[in-house]
């Protein structure tokens, strides 16, 4: 005979005593589950922004940190449209790069010491003022000297995202799977205003006047910092002087920052490479959105990236090395949707690899250095990105865009090697 499944034993009654009652209470049936426990649970991120305060300092610091990727087209946009030399804005802008790879490291140390708020906030006005002054400048038609030190103040503009990590790292220190979404976060942050930046700058130059995007991004730099810097009950407390040493002497940091310049090294190469190649098939107009699949590539598997249990940074320069490869193997093709296809799948790899090194390079610097930690980071990729654009454009002129595209893959390739070697040095002998 067919064999069945016993029936179901009745859950014993629920019995409790109120007063001198006796009170008996139907059991659920086994196997079910009230509907509150069927829910779903919160997920990563959800969870994330409901610690008091988070929502708050990371809707201040995403507006303070849009401007971040305007204030350098705006500035080129409104020199070369008002004095004619793109030589002169060029010249400019990369004036303002330099000085903060010298400043940037200092508004930090300070910010450790003395606390963000009290910093951040006239470091931030510095910066606006340079800003307005600069448009003054061009508007009145002052000396050539004039720009360059006007653009020049602006170098005191703290490193928002680094403040906002640092915000993370104090409320999250006892969970690091929440401090792993969190950094996940503020990656996809970066590439998110580093897509919209410039296509914001460009709309409001072209559309308004030359000197919008940079009056525009002033007016948001501000804003945003004043309402950050309000949060004061997420803000970790100040370090005050501290016999730590420079954040360069703590062991293995040095060799993160090598990392992390020729990681800049590979976007400044992508970037100017990729310019020249779609100017080359007369498609200059398209090198906006295209180069903007690699970012929005970047963001997305940044945010997947923080839902995720966190990888090696081995494998995840590892991938990055083999997907830089493809925008060369795309550019032999002679097909613009290829070369866009693999700059999207290039992307996909820049956000684990950069939340993974950042968070060693916060596990390596003492806590009473933080920010100065993370900013020697971001000053050593500006660097990077600086080399490398220089380079490709010679690289360009010399061997043109589809050889130039070796570049960033040589790049990409150094930066395993580098991750390699500080691999090996960490293995027990």
């Amino acid at each position: 005979m067919p064999l069945t499944a016993p029936a179901a034993r009745p859950a014993a009654p629920l019995m409790t005593v109120t007063g001198a009652t006796l009170v008996l209470a139907a059991a659920p049936a086994r196997g079910r589950t009230p509907a509150a426990a069927r829910r779903r649970a919160p997920g990563p991120y959800r969870r994330l922004f409901a610690v008091p305060g988070a929502r708050a300092f990371t809707a201040g610091n995403l507006l303070a940190r849009l401007p971040m990727g305007m204030f350098g087209i705006s500035a080129v946009l409104m020199i070369a449209g008002q004095r004619g030399s793109y030589a002169l804005a060029g010249a400019v802008t990369a004036t303002g790069l330099a000085a903060t790879a010298v400043v940037a490291p200092f508004t930090a140390r300070l910010v450790d010491r003395h606390g963000q708020a009290r910093i951040a906030l006239p470091a931030t006005l510095i910066a606006v003022l340079g800003s307005l002054c600069l448009v003054w400048c061009v508007r009145t038609h002052a000396p050539a000297w004039t720009l360059f030190a006007s653009y020049a103040a602006t170098a005191t503009t703290p490193n928002i995202g680094g403040l906002s990590r640092a915000r993370w790292t104090h409320l999250l220190r006892d969970s690091p799977a929440a401090r792993h979404t969190a950094m996940s976060f503020e990656q996809a942050a970066d590439e998110l205003c580093y897509l919209l930046g410039p296509v914001l700058a460009a709309t409001l130059c072209s559309l308004a006047f030359p000197e919008a995007g940079t009056l525009t991004g002033a007016a948001l730099l501000l804003t945003g910092m004043l309402l950050f810097a309000s949060r004061r009950a997420t803000e970790p407390p100040p370090a005050g002087r501290t016999r730590h040493r420079s954040p360069l002497r703590s062991p293995g940091l040095p060799g993160l920052l090598a990392l992390f310049l020729a990681l800049g090294a590979v976007f400044g190469s992508m970037e100017v490479t990729s310019i020249a190649y779609l100017t080359g098939h007369g498609l200059a107009a398209t090198a906006g959105p295209v180069l903007a699949l690699q970012a929005a590539g970047s963001c997305a598997a940044g945010l997947l990236y923080g839902a995720v249990r966190p990888r090696g940074l081995l494998g995840c320069v590892s991938a990055l090395a083999a997907l830089m490869a493809l925008p060369w193997a795309a550019a032999t093709t002679g097909s613009v949707p290829a070369l866009a296809a693999a700059l999207l799948l290039a992307g996909m790899a820049t956000a684990p690899t950069m939340v993974t090194a950042m968070s060693l390079v916060q596990r390596a610097t003492p806590a009473a250095r933080l920010n100065e930690g993370m900013t020697l980071a971001v000053t050593a990729i500006l660097t990077g990105i600086a080399a490398g654009s220089a380079t490709a454009g010679a690289a360009v002129d010399h061997w043109g865009p589809t050889t130039s595209y070796a570049l960033p893959t040589t790049a990409a390739a150094v930066a395993l090697c580098i991750t390699a070697r500080r691999s090996l040095r960490s293995c027990p002998r």
